[in-house]
């Protein structure tokens, strides 16, 4: 953690000599922002999805609804966008006892998110926000007993197994608030700037609403029918810690 600090704050000392240039010429803009850790929960809605695999001797997945996220948020004045990538821990089934098959479930997501500040405090930020969140939820089916049935290369190569990974694309919209609270650290100086460093922590409270229903598919995007059409839509909450920073020309 320490040697990330140092990471950032240098980064950002050189973003500030950069612009220096700039400042000459009479640009005087202050930058400001985060890194950000995000832990979310966002329940899962996986009973269609297992009733499928049921009826194919697939034993049941355990919810999916704990992410870990990494984000960035850049402020401007009373304006925050927030953009970040993220993936739930992996789901798996129990295997099936007869044949060995089992399943694994994961969902990744990239997303941003516009909001406006409307705390007057300069050490809180609250914002309400709106998004756009684009996701993939990927099944793999292992066959571990058929795959691993042999020894030679050029055996496994046309080896007959169940083994396949199928994923279905989203595209949704999130609508929600956001509280920081903003632990002061000491500042740095380069130059005519000063670099206000804090350590963000808060909290993400909203709603995601899957917009799309699209087929399942499988390899070079081939569509498939009769799939799980489960939409994830549902509340969701993210607890974030970061570091943070604010880039300030000295007069």
């Amino acid at each position: 953690m320490k040697k990330l600090n140092r990471t950032l704050w240098l980064s950002v000392g050189i973003l500030a000599i950069t612009i220096s240039a700039k400042a000459q010429t009479g640009i005087t803009k202050d930058i400001a922002g985060a890194m950000q850790i995000q832990g979310m929960f966002r329940p899962s809605k996986l009973g269609q999805l297992n009733g499928i695999l049921n009826a194919n001797s697939i034993p049941s997945l355990p919810d999916n609804n704990y992410w870990l996220n990494l984000s960035m948020n850049h402020v401007h004045k009373k304006f925050i966008i927030e953009d970040g990538i993220g993936a739930s821990f992996t789901s798996s089934s129990a295997p099936n006892t007869a044949n060995g098959i089992k399943a694994k479930y994961n969902q990744f997501q990239i997303y941003g998110r516009a909001g406006y500040n409307v705390s007057t405090h300069e050490n809180m930020r609250f914002f309400p926000f709106v998004g756009l969140n684009l996701s993939e939820a990927m099944l793999r089916i292992r066959d571990d007993r058929r795959t691993q049935s042999t020894s030679e290369f050029s055996s496994e190569l046309l080896n007959s197994t169940s083994s396949k990974t199928l994923w279905n694309p989203r595209a949704g919209f999130e609508f929600g608030a956001g509280f920081d609270y903003l632990i002061g650290v000491k500042d740095k100086r380069f130059d005519n700037y000063t670099i206000h460093r804090s350590i963000p922590i808060g909290v993400r409270i909203g709603y995601y609403l899957q917009a799309s229903n699209s087929n399942w598919r499988i390899d070079d995007n081939y569509k498939l029918n009769n799939g799980p059409t489960d939409k994830q839509s549902n509340v969701f909450v993210n607890l974030n810690i970061g570091l943070g920073y604010k880039v300030q020309r000295m007069p």
